[in-house]
């Protein structure tokens, strides 16, 4: 026995360095044999000895999703093959060598203090890792710039509670809703709000477009394990129009992994999309079945009085007012989204002070007519109902009826094809509109339509002429 300034070490359980070494090196090539050529060079090659002492085997792996990899599925392959070769084994223990590892490893916990040099070295660390991933905030999209209402009510409730919390309540959260409706500046408060409350947890937010291209560039680089252990390693993962990877096969596949890497680890996802899950296509049902198993929380058009409260708030933030007549007639004019609407107002606010005149209600009338000509092209669901049903001479209630007979499912179908191309309904709420249908009918009818248009002149001439008529 002998004192090493530190512990004390029992010498009958320490082998010399050389001849240990040489051991576990016999034991990498036997588990070459077990495991194959592949998972060899992948897992148990970057696997080094470290010690040996009490039963306790330590080996040195360069990261930490090397260690859990080898923990889970080679550990008690190299614990037999120890205990045959030296003495038996009776924990695996594991050091990380690389540097880089470091801010991946869980430092602290909550009551911890976080002001410490040694923790504050740590963050810095994480937050360096972190920007190689995500895309930069917006300063603007907080919960306190953020005006809810009942379009929007659950998604908020769901993002802030999520943020206020170390528990995933909601694994994923997934927040669908059209085009500038305010479902990135719900995911962005969210980030802003944790690395405010914890600056010690890893938060990413990027695009699917991001997601895909940094994956892309791992697999041309033949790095997909970094790219593994850098994904794997977030506490919170937010991925920001999530449709854009329908139909990319591959890019599908390794976000689905990594997807239930993380939620299996208990850590968070929150996801934003265009559509429900049950409506993008072109996605991997495996896929589609996991963001389903969460919370989906729909982002819908503002009513008119939130529409005006934004526009309000809007002006208090840049601290310029606007007469309420204008305010008014933004509100009612721009219904598509609350992008368009602040867009909007800032063309106002950006002519009053460039020219130096006060907005009245007819220079907002002059200053906006193509926006307000394009919010007046809105068409209803029952606006293509109608019109379908006066093309076939038939009436609107035979569309909406559960008989299947071709002279009535054929209008319908192509009634269900314009609803879809040209409003921004979900696929459920275009199958309320059509009787109380499900959306797989919905998307039966479309890809139908779609099928005789190329083959038909007729029918494409059809839906070409009620297109020209619904857009006049």
């Amino acid at each position: 026995m002998f004192d090493n300034g530190n512990t004390v070490v029992q010498t009958s359980d320490v082998e010399t360095a050389n001849s240990t070494t040489a051991v576990f090196e016999d034991i990498k090539a036997a588990l070459r044999q077990e495991f194959g050529e592949t998972n060899f060079r992948s897992w148990i090659s970057p696997v080094s000895f470290a010690s040996f002492a009490g039963g306790v085997l330590t080996l040195s792996v360069p990261s930490r999703f090397v260690r859990d990899w080898v923990r889970s599925h080679y550990a008690d392959a190299i614990q037999r093959l120890w205990g045959q070769k030296m003495k038996p084994c009776l924990r695996l223990e594991f050091v990380i060598e690389d540097k880089k590892a470091v801010p991946f490893e869980p430092v602290q916990t909550a009551n911890e203090n976080h002001g410490t040099p040694a923790i504050a070295a740590v963050q810095k660390a994480r937050a360096e890792t972190t920007e190689d991933l995500s895309s930069p905030l917006d300063a603007r999209f907080t919960f306190e710039n953020f005006i809810t209402g009942p379009s929007n009510e659950l998604a908020q409730a769901a993002t802030r509670r999520l943020a206020a919390s170390d528990a995933t309540l909601f694994n994923p959260l997934y927040i669908q809703g059209g085009v500038g409706l305010g479902k990135t500046h719900l995911m962005q408060a969210a980030a802003h709000a944790i690395r405010s409350r914890r600056p010690d947890r890893r938060v990413v937010y990027m695009s699917a477009e991001k997601f895909m291209f940094t994956f892309i560039r791992a697999l041309r680089a033949r790095d997909t394990l970094s790219f593994k252990e850098a994904f794997r390693a977030i506490d919170v993962l937010m991925v920001d129009d999530i449709q854009f990877i329908c139909g990319k096969e591959t890019t599908q596949q390794e976000f689905f992994h990594t997807m239930n890497a993380l939620i299996d680890q208990g850590k968070q996802v929150v996801l934003t999309a265009d559509r429900a899950p049950a409506d993008l296509d072109g996605l991997d049902e495996r896929l589609r079945s996991r963001l389903g198993m969460g919370l989906v929380a729909a982002v819908e058009q503002a009513p008119l009085e939130l529409r005006l409260e934004i526009l309000q708030s809007k002006c208090r933030m840049i601290g310029r007012a606007m007469p309420a007549e204008v305010l008014s007639f933004l509100a009612e004019k721009i219904t598509s989204n609350v992008r368009e609407l602040e867009g909007a107002l800032n063309r106002l606010v950006a002519h009053a002070e460039l020219v130096g005149r006060d907005v009245t209600l007819e220079t907002a009338q002059d200053l906006l007519k193509d926006i307000l000509r394009a919010n007046s092209r809105v068409v209803s669901v029952d606006d293509i109902q109608k019109a379908v049903a006066a093309h076939f001479s038939i009436r609107v209630a035979d569309i909406l009826s559960p008989r299947r007979a071709r002279p009535l499912a054929r209008p319908r179908q192509i009634a269900m094809y314009l609803a879809k191309a040209l409003t921004e309904h979900s696929l459920p709420e275009i199958g309320r509109k059509f009787g109380g249908r499900d959306h797989t009918t919905i998307i039966h009818g479309v890809r139908k339509v779609e099928e005789l248009m190329a083959a038909d002149v007729t029918i494409r001439n059809d839906v070409e002429s009620l297109k020209r008529l619904l857009a006049a």
